[in-house]
């Protein structure tokens, strides 16, 4: 490898990369895999993101990404034109990398070939062989062919005394320098977790992207024959698709029909309350910098469930929420027609739409799921109501910090380790749901 000279205030590379040495760019990454299969890295996927991104593009020499504003759109997905200095994701996460570089290193083995620092100050990684603990260099400098020496006349006592004096002179600023970056370091604060990214830190136990599970029910719509025995009454109606796909067919209420003038659509289904839910959860998770997939109907299975982290959306209308939560404290019941979130114990509370609304102002409830230890092996948040508007609230709810701040105020000091099942409730205006707040909550 050609060599690459780092001080603590600049950088001097002259090969911009080391991928002209196969040899010693697999030892990098055989270094950058044990450290992110340690216990500082295996469940802290932001971490993992940062450090996988910098090594990568510091071994292919592509030096010009590793600047904050590239690493904030490329690894955590923010906007080309955020602002850095009101989003400071990408120097809070170096931060938390170089302080877990550290923890590392104190018990990483003494075999290893190479270590990987993240200097303060930069986001290029260097790279430290194990050859040079000797040296103040962090990586190897070039070998210069052996030649005879000429002979020279002895040097004089007192050059050889300026020389040793300003060695001295520059090993006592080097260790000056290092002791100011060990100490700044040291003192520099360390990021707190907001009450957001604690509720979402398991998503980040593994690499795999988050599910966000939609359902979709049965539709049915009416067959092209009773589509064209309507035209034939009321001439040049319901001609084309784009017409029968926007305008309802206003049959008279007392018309029969046949069980064969209804067909099932299988393109349409997924309710607007969950659709909103999508969208909100599908920003929030880009926003943490967790990639996510929408799965919808049979697009996903239990097997899908057991090998990646999900969240599952809507209640009635998907039969995964009605399983995974038979069992927890709070479950959807129906019963007479009606609808209803259940307190599954003997005397339990329930809550349901009140009967006879009119659609325009009421109360919608949801359950907000956070399951460490589901059946399917992987983190499960449900996020699920009664009805469309109670859904949409409850991906608002889990989207937002000042609600989940206000909820868990009153939580268990260990609530992360903990399973939950939040029962919220949001008053609907004019078909849209308002802000939601919790009715109950129940840990274990």
């Amino acid at each position: 490898m050609k060599a690459l000279v780092e001080t603590s205030n600049q950088e001097v590379d002259s090969s911009t990369s080391v991928k002209g040495d196969a040899g010693e760019s697999e030892a990098v990454l055989q270094e950058l895999q044990r450290i992110l299969a340690s216990r500082y890295f295996r469940s802290a996927g932001r971490s993992r993101q940062f450090l996988q991104y910098v090594v990568q593009q510091k071994l292919e020499g592509h030096l010009e990404l590793l600047k904050e504003r590239t690493i904030g759109t490329e690894v955590f997905r923010r906007s080309p034109d955020y602002a850095t200095g009101d989003d400071p994701v990408v120097r809070v996460q170096a931060g938390e990398v170089r302080r877990r570089l550290e923890q590392y290193y104190q018990e990483a083995p003494s075999d290893s070939p190479v270590s990987i620092k993240l200097p303060v100050g930069s986001y290029s990684p260097t790279f430290h062989w194990a050859s040079d603990k000797g040296s103040t260099s962090p990586d190897p400098l070039p070998v210069t062919p052996a030649v005879a020496a000429p002979v020279t006349a002895p040097v004089p006592q007192t050059r050889i005394r300026t020389r040793q004096w300003a060695i001295a002179v520059a090993c006592f600023l080097v260790i000056a320098s290092v002791a100011g970056i060990v100490l700044f370091t040291l003192q520099r604060p360390t990021h707190k977790k907001t009450i957001l990214e604690e509720f979402w830190s398991p998503v980040f136990a593994t690499q795999q992207p988050v599910l966000i599970c939609l359902a979709k029910p049965v539709v049915y719509r009416p067959s092209l024959g009773l589509y064209e025995r309507y035209t034939r009454t009321h001439p040049g109606t319901f001609k084309t698709e784009v017409e029968r796909y926007n305008h309802p067919l206003p049959l008279d209420p007392a018309d029969k029909l046949a069980w064969g003038d209804m067909i099932i659509n299988t393109e349409y289904g997924v309710a607007i309350g969950d659709a909103y839910a999508g969208v909100s959860l599908s920003g929030l998770l880009g926003q943490i910098g967790k990639p996510s997939q929408v799965r919808i109907g049979s697009n996903y299975s239990f097997e899908d469930l057991r090998n990646s982290p999900a969240v599952v959306v809507g209640a009635f209308n998907n039969r995964w929420t009605m399983d995974l939560t038979k069992n927890l404290h709070f479950g959807f019941a129906e019963k007479d027609g009606t609808f209803f979130i259940q307190e599954q114990t003997p005397g339990g509370r329930a809550w349901a739409l009140n009967p006879g609304d009119s659609g325009d102002d009421y109360s919608d409830f949801a359950i907000v799921g956070r399951i460490l230890d589901s059946r399917t092996g992987q983190f499960i948040v449900i996020v699920a109501g009664v009805g469309g508007t109670g859904t949409q609230a409850a991906a608002e709810f889990v989207s937002h910090r000042e609600y989940l701040e206000k909820a868990l105020r009153d939580a268990p000091p260990d609530w992360q380790k903990k399973n939950l099942e939040i029962v919220v409730e949001t008053n609907v205006t004019d078909s849209v749901a308002g802000p939601p707040h919790v009715v109950t909550a129940y840990y274990w």
